[in-house]
């Protein structure tokens, strides 16, 4: 794909990775749809973009509504005019032990509310969001992309029963999406990174960080920036279609 001038959604576009894969994009000349639901970080993202030399606007929206992402992708279309991708990088945390127990006793478990609030954020507003991309690219004979933002955590992290669920599903949902979309054009792919050092892993504790690279073969942490580099990669490369891209430093977990 030609990134020049192509609509690009990015969820959870105000910070952290979304950030860095806005910045990415915007130095190839791509017009960027930026969502998340706070608005004030939104603007300022907005506003580093235009100042990269294109086209950028905010989205104020929560991807768990449906009725929001709905509109969502209406008003993109019809403020753009086109949608070539979107990037569904959007998401949250709320870990904790299935079970946690002391001497035998139950200490504590998993709610039902930290379950259903990752699961709601992490995976069905990644669905409503590739549904609704993948309908308008259908209507507008786009040869768009689809990108989920996974994570090594898919393969099953401790205290991360939901978090682990969610993400090992929307891998999943990229490898179905570019079997059933081929048909239009529409490519669909996931990236499932290790440990990246965005701004909320940069306020942890030195010593935990250290111990967090030293599990990493490289030694080290990813930067926003190599992910960015990927999602371009996916981009201009239209025949990379239903793979899930590891970018872990040969971290397995």
């Amino acid at each position: 794909m030609e990134l020049k001038d192509a609509v690009i959604v990015i969820t959870g576009g105000a910070r952290g990775l979304g950030a860095a894969m806005a910045r990415g994009l915007a130095g190839r000349g791509a017009k960027l749809a930026l969502v998340d639901v706070d608005g004030e970080a939104l603007d300022a993202m907005v506003t580093e973009c235009e100042g990269l030399g294109v086209e950028a606007r905010g989205y104020v929206t929560n991807i768990a509504k449906e009725d929001e992402v709905v509109a969502l992708f209406n008003d993109v279309v019809s403020d753009f005019g086109r949608l070539d991708g979107v990037i569904n990088n959007a998401g949250i945390l709320r870990d904790g032990l299935l079970v946690k127990a002391k001497n035998g006793e139950i200490a504590g478990k998993m709610s039902l509310a930290q379950w259903q609030s990752v699961i709601d954020v992490n995976l069905t507003g990644v669905f409503l969001c590739g549904r609704e991309a993948a309908e308008h690219m259908i209507k507008l004979g786009s040869k768009g992309l689809i990108v989920n933002i996974s994570s090594i955590s898919r393969a099953g992290n401790m205290g991360q029963t939901n978090y682990s669920a969610a993400k090992a599903g929307v891998a999943a949902m990229a490898v179905v999406w570019a079997k059933e979309l081929a048909r239009y054009g529409i490519r669909a792919n996931a990236i499932a990174p290790g440990f990246v050092s965005t701004e909320m892993v940069a306020s942890m504790k030195p010593e935990a960080l250290e111990k967090m690279a030293a599990m990493i073969p490289l030694r080290r942490l990813g930067t926003p920036e190599e992910i960015a580099h990927t999602v371009v990669y996916l981009f201009e490369n239209d025949y990379v279609s239903g793979r899930v891209m590891e970018i872990d430093g040969a971290l397995r977990i």
